[in-house]
């Protein structure tokens, strides 16, 4: 644990980190936060807490823009009531300098009110000087705090903190150490996003596709003072629904890659780690942990784990990562195999009996433990209509479904992990895992379809076929296994067919001709970036070229839509109209939605290596 179990500099100095609102400046590690709130006179309101991606009309409409990992320049906009605000910052030797500038103005101007505290627990306390300054006193830090502009005085605002309050009728400036006139600012600023966007000229005319993926996890990213932690949960609302922060299985295994393809290999090695450390308990990584304490211990998620360490390490190269992370990818893998394996070979997503140990609904049957709901909500497809009335079988604890895309991830977790312990000198763990490879292998084999051409998933209790098909069923192709002319009958026969998936916004999370699809209810059809991504990982070695392209330009087009119309970055977009707004179970800013440019910088040549063998 020497790297992971020591402080970074990432860990210090200024940072977006309170996951309560993206307006709040933490200073690292003694917790000083500077948070800007707004106080508006049409109505009376105060907007205290501002987040990405709420519904309702009243709600701040937040637009993302560039947001370096080191803090050098942020960028946002936002409409709250008939205001629109742009807010921007930058940090240099442990300063801080924060502009607000007012885009659209209320008749009577609103108020800006800069509160301030300690966060966390930490030691401190602020006091006003002046109207326009205050000093910071922590346990070892003095900070003075400064906002330019005209005073304002207004007592009915919901503030329990030491504040600074002036008129927002022009340009605001807040900083640290010396006072900053918004014009010298905004000259500091410019020089700061202009160094920022330079480190994306490399990209040429994808350069926003790299703007966004940083942007994204940038913003997700928070600090979690119970593990005394960086990590990046799927979003903000997210965790603030979940105690204070909710890590997902495969989500933040994508997260962790994100970071890494984007240049922050910290939070790279901290987001992986981390996920794979809520599972130490119980042998496998749950689908979810709460901020609470509470794990889903009746199941875990698609196991892509070891797939995404090789890959983080094709990027850095640093055999000690993957020595760290080695021992736990194991254990999940031994997990599924005792846990999770048919009598063919083949793997079937289930739920274990747990005792309740805080109350929640997703510790009792009723919410799916140890039932088919359960073992749906393993499969990381909630409510995909593949199981639908699927038998669950209470003495094995799992669907009576042999799974396609179970068994594929499997597969290619084996073959990950043959590759990891031999860059570590574990070869004595590599005869066990060709064994598990070998029985995926022959269970994968009988599910194939000779006369559809196709890979579908099997009743246990049966023996048919079921053909409600989504992306998963691609997942066959991480098997080297897979001759060269049945790749070509499932891209032709199945990807190409418009009956089934091909169209114009792709890929649809259910076969467009199911009774479902229409639905477009989460993963009821929708398109999910984590799908694309996985089919796109599992084309790297097969034959099939056009496809990997095809899906790398579908992958761009349906992303750039919102990105570009709003700036969102959505857990799910409608496979009918390329919409991410229709639905209000797609949030907004969903850092795996980030996938998507991904695959498009990859088919590109920005990815190092994607799925080819460690030595290249």
């Amino acid at each position: 644990m020497q790297y992971l179990e020591r402080k970074t500099d990432y860990q210090r100095g200024w940072h977006t980190w309170n996951n309560r609102s993206v307006l709040s400046h933490v200073h690292m590690p003694d917790g000083l936060a500077l948070n800007l709130a707004f106080k508006e006179y049409a109505s009376g309101q105060y907007l205290k807490e501002t987040l990405i991606g709420r519904f309702g009309r009243d709600e701040e409409k937040v637009f993302p823009g560039v947001h370096t990992y080191d803090e050098k320049y942020t960028c946002l906009s936002f409409q709250w009531r008939s205001m629109e605000i742009m807010v921007e910052s930058t940090v240099n030797d442990d300063g801080l300098i924060i502009l607000a500038t007012p885009v659209k103005k209320q008749l009577k101007p609103a108020m800006l009110v800069l509160e301030f505290g300690y966060l966390w627990g930490k030691r401190g306390y602020v006091e006003a000087v002046s109207a326009n300054s205050a000093v910071a006193r922590g346990s070892d830090r003095r900070t003075e705090i400064h906002i330019s502009g005209q005073p304002m005085t207004d007592l009915n605002i919901p503030t329990q903190t030491a504040f600074l309050s002036v008129a927002f009728e022009d340009a605001v400036c807040v900083s640290t150490g010396e006072p900053v006139a918004p014009d010298k600012a905004r000259a500091i600023l410019d020089a700061a996003r202009d160094e920022a966007l330079r480190r994306y000229d490399r990209y040429g005319d994808l350069a926003e596709l790299s703007s966004a993926i940083e942007c994204t996890l940038a913003w997700d990213t928070i600090y979690d003072p119970k593990h005394d932690r960086v990590i990046s949960p799927v979003s903000r609302l997210w965790s603030i629904g979940s105690g204070g922060y909710v890590l997902f299985c495969w989500d933040n295994f994508f997260a962790a890659y994100l970071a890494a393809v984007s240049g922050c290999r910290d939070l790279a090695y901290f987001n992986a780690r981390e996920v794979l450390r809520e599972g130490e308990s119980v042998g496998f990584v749950p689908n979810f942990a709460y901020a609470t304490g509470q794990i889903s211990a009746d199941r875990s998620q698609p196991i892509v784990g070891s797939a995404m360490v090789r890959e983080i390490y094709r990027i850095w190269r640093e055999k000690w990562f993957v020595e760290e992370m080695y021992p736990g990818l194991l254990r999940w893998n031994e997990w599924f195999a005792a846990h999770r394996s048919a009598q063919s070979g083949a793997l079937c997503w289930g739920s274990d009996p747990i005792e309740p140990k805080y109350g929640n609904v997703w510790e009792y049957p009723d919410h799916g433990v140890d039932g088919r709901f359960g073992a749906a909500l393993e499969s990381g497809l909630d409510n995909s209509p593949m199981y639908d009335d699927i038998p669950f079988d209470a003495n094995a604890h799992m669907l009576m479904l042999e799974d396609v895309g179970l068994t594929g991830l499997y597969i290619n977790d084996c073959r990950c992990l043959i590759e990891l312990a031999s860059l570590i000198g574990r070869e004595g763990d590599i005869p066990t895992l060709r064994e598990r490879l070998a029985r995926a292998e022959a269970g994968l084999e009988g599910l194939w379809d000779e006369k559809n051409g196709f890979y579908y998933n099997r009743r246990t209790d049966t023996g048919e076929f079921s053909r409600r098909i989504s992306p998963t069923n691609f997942y066959a192709l991480f098997s080297e296994s897979v001759s060269p002319e049945r790749q070509r009958r499932v891209a032709d026969e199945h990807y190409y067919n418009s009956e089934e998936f091909y169209g114009e916004w792709m890929l649809p999370s259910i076969a467009r001709n199911d009774p479902a699809y229409p639905e477009q209810n989460y993963w009821r059809g929708r398109v999910w970036a984590p799908l694309n991504f996985l089919v796109y990982l599992a084309l790297q070695n097969t034959v099939l070229d056009d496809v990997r392209k095809d899906l790398a330009a579908k992958s761009k087009t349906i992303f750039m839509k919102e990105w570009t119309e709003l700036h969102h970055v959505h857990e799910n977009y409608n496979a009918i109209t390329g919409e991410g707004c229709d639905a209000k179970n797609s949030d907004k800013f969903y850092h795996w939605g980030a996938l998507l440019p991904l695959i498009a910088l990859a088919e590109n040549g920005y990815v190092q290596g994607l799925g080819g063998s460690l030595e290249n």
